[in-house]
């Protein structure tokens, strides 16, 4: 499987942005997808995610109310759309993806098996 993500720009606090991920080739081997992010000096944390099959979703404390992620089942993608961003959402965006019949963990990065190249957002003030 693979993963191609865009959608990073440059963005005002309290402005808006929509991250897209497409996966491409054994497509069928997703059991879920989610997005992590790493700031500048800070460890990768995860974003949220969402099941492949009956489009679940999950979300990181700090990204409730103003994330919202999204499955377009026909193109194979998903959507982070990001509102009311500020400063602290400023990191290099990872999207990645869970292999059916392994040991699922939305939250933790040790579950995915799929990782795209990342894209970086930038939040100024």
């Amino acid at each position: 499987v693979q993963l191609q993500a865009s959608g990073g720009g440059l963005v005002q606090a309290g402005g808006s942005l929509r991250l897209s991920c497409a996966a491409s080739g054994r497509t069928d081997n997703i059991y879920s997808m989610g997005w992590f992010r790493q700031a500048p000096g800070k460890e990768r944390e995860f974003v949220s995610a969402i099941s492949w099959s009956v489009s679940r979703t999950f979300y990181a404390d700090s990204v409730k109310g103003r994330f919202s992620i999204s499955r377009d089942a026909a193109k194979n993608t998903i959507y982070l759309q990001m509102n009311s961003l500020n400063p602290e959402d400023t990191a290099v965006y990872y999207c990645a993806g869970q292999r059916k019949f392994s040991r699922i963990n939305h939250y933790s990065e040790d579950g995915y098996s799929f990782w795209g190249q990342g894209t970086l957002v930038t939040v100024s003030s």
